[in-house]
């Protein structure tokens, strides 16, 4: 358990600072064009859509789901696993060039599947920024796959503390963007004002920072004593394997991105009169920041061992570090929800520097509507990860499938809604899908392995859903005096704020976490009480 925590704070630090550099570039990425209600800011959404979509199937569970488990079960060869390394490698990279320059030959076609409502000149600019963006997706795929490569050898620091070179970059060619071209925080500047030399420098900028990220990782394999060799035998390797398992994921990939076509289309008709592309895209990165810090660190540490006991047939340790992951996930996860949903006005004021009140106010409920479905996300997480730990990549495809045809079907109906209305209600419907798929991918586990000790995982969610009440009162109370004794706070006012709210609400949570006795508060308080003392010691 020790080194699982240890493991995880590593990660944990190396995701905070870049979600916190992440956060920062979205902040600066809205001054310099906007965000609620900026056509220019959609564009650049819409351009940069595709490399996002790639790089969040591959880390949260394409080549996850593919790699771990192999690599793990191909260390037991006599040379470690480095010929099935080399191989894999050799296939994945060669495939991902491939991809990438299909993409760029296709991107016109693939900016039209999701902005079909849109005028043209709003969809060449997309198209324009695409190109810049699309070389991203080989790179994507290169860092994950090195990365997954060094999480199966239980290298996990580089993996995660890459991406703040990556944002620093980014932040860099936002800020130069800015000093030549000015800001634009309501999202006034139109299609037409774009030259070629801003869409360079802006998504340019983007796009070198990926590439570092990518790249700097070879350096980790170097001291890792990783050594790459090219090898094109694919051939004997047990490969046949691996692609069977990659097929379902792969399938995975084409029903969810299908169904974005339909949900982007969606939240695209409100471009221009309501949270759309880019608004949403911010919403979900602070969705994915607690996620991101908590629940995927967690999971990944993990992972490894689950792979370990799911290969070897030990299902006792497997369920035994299936239902304690997953009670931990829920246990930050219903706090991290009730938080965000008090602190939104105050992060909205951040995240929309320089804006009009109603702006801000509109990507405020969109946050609130997103944070609902957090827990249930980032429970899914785990339960995604046990099914990849017994190399089973179909059950997944099955689960993912039902949850975007419902989430497709619900989508569309909410074309009837005012644009206005239509960012926070997609948010909802997509909180609502996820608690369903949870609970299917629940039950297909249980199928699959029998006992999964869900009286006692139930059991916890209750109590964390009762100390969730008292906390998300508390939160609300003070967010609603904070902002009538302080009506026009600026950004930092924001912040100071934000912390006292949430300061107070996680109070009233852990307090009643301990009246009512909480096993796992129990356990992280006596954990983090022998770490504690063992440091001063």
């Amino acid at each position: 358990m020790a080194g699982i925590m240890r493991a995880s704070a590593v990660m944990a630090s190396g995701t905070m600072v870049s979600r916190v550099l992440g956060f920062v570039k979205a902040i600066l990425l809205v001054a310099a064009i906007g965000q609620v209600k900026s056509v220019s800011g959609d564009a650049f959404a819409n351009g940069n859509l595709l490399p996002n979509i790639v790089y969040m199937i591959l880390l949260g569970g394409m080549l996850n789901a593919v790699l771990v488990p192999q690599i793990v079960k191909a260390a037991k060869d006599p040379d470690g696993g480095a010929g099935y390394i080399n191989k894999v490698f050799t296939l994945v990279v060669t495939a991902l060039t491939a991809l990438t320059a299909l993409a760029m030959l296709a991107a016109p076609w693939i900016v039209w599947l999701f902005t079909v409502s849109w005028p043209q000149d709003q969809r060449a600019l997309a198209i324009a920024f695409a190109y810049w963006c699309l070389p991203q997706i080989a790179f994507y795929g290169l860092y994950t796959m090195l990365g997954e490569v060094l999480n199966a050898k239980s290298v996990f620091g580089p993996f995660t503390w890459a991406p703040v070179l990556n944002n620093v970059i980014a932040i860099a060619g936002i800020l130069v963007f800015i000093a030549m071209y000015g800001a634009d925080s309501n999202g006034l500047r139109t299609p037409g004002e774009w030259t070629p030399t801003m869409i360079a420098v802006l998504a340019g900028s983007a796009t070198l920072g990926v590439v570092v990220q990518a790249l700097i990782l070879f350096v980790s394999w170097h001291k890792a004593g990783i050594r790459y060799r090219p090898d094109f035998k694919w051939r004997g390797m047990g490969l046949g394997k691996t692609a069977r398992i990659a097929s379902w994921s792969l399938a995975t990939i084409l029903v969810m991105n299908l169904g974005g076509i339909v949900t982007n289309n969606v939240i695209n008709t409100a471009s221009g009169q309501g949270p759309s592309a880019l608004a949403m895209q911010n919403a979900w990165l602070l969705f994915m920041m607690p996620h991101s810090v908590i629940a995927v660190s967690l999971a990944t540490a993990y992972f490894t061992r689950l792979s370990e006991w799911g290969q070897s047939g030990r299902m006792a340790e497997f369920r035994a570090d299936f239902s304690a992951s997953a009670r931990q996930i829920l246990l930050v996860m219903v706090f991290a929800s009730v938080v965000i949903i008090a602190v939104a006005p105050f992060i909205s004021k951040v995240m929309n520097p320089g804006a009009s009140q109603d702006l801000v106010g509109d990507f405020t409920i969109v946050l609130q509507c997103y944070m609902l479905g957090l827990a249930a996300y980032s429970f899914l997480f785990i339960v995604q990860r046990a099914f990849y730990a017994l190399s089973d990549t179909r059950t997944p495809f099955i689960f993912t499938s039902a949850q975007v045809a419902l989430l497709v079907v619900m989508s569309l109906g909410l074309l009837v809604l005012p644009k206005n209305m239509l960012g926070p209600a997609y948010a909802l419907v997509f909180g609502f899908t996820t608690v369903v798929q949870a609970l299917l991918a629940v039950w297909l586990l249980r199928r699959r392995i029998g006992f999964i000790d869900a009286s006692r995982i139930l059991a916890s969610l209750l109590l964390f859903i009762i100390a969730a009440v008292p906390a998300l009162i508390v939160g609300l109370v003070a967010m609603v005096v904070s902002v009538y004794f302080f009506p026009d706070y600026g950004m930092v006012a924001a912040v100071a704020l934000a912390i006292v709210v949430a300061a107070l609400s996680g109070a009233a949570y852990l307090v009643t976490l301990k009246l009512i006795r909480s096993p796992e508060l129990a356990e992280l308080t006596d954990f983090v009480s022998r770490k504690l003392g063992r440091n001063r010691s």
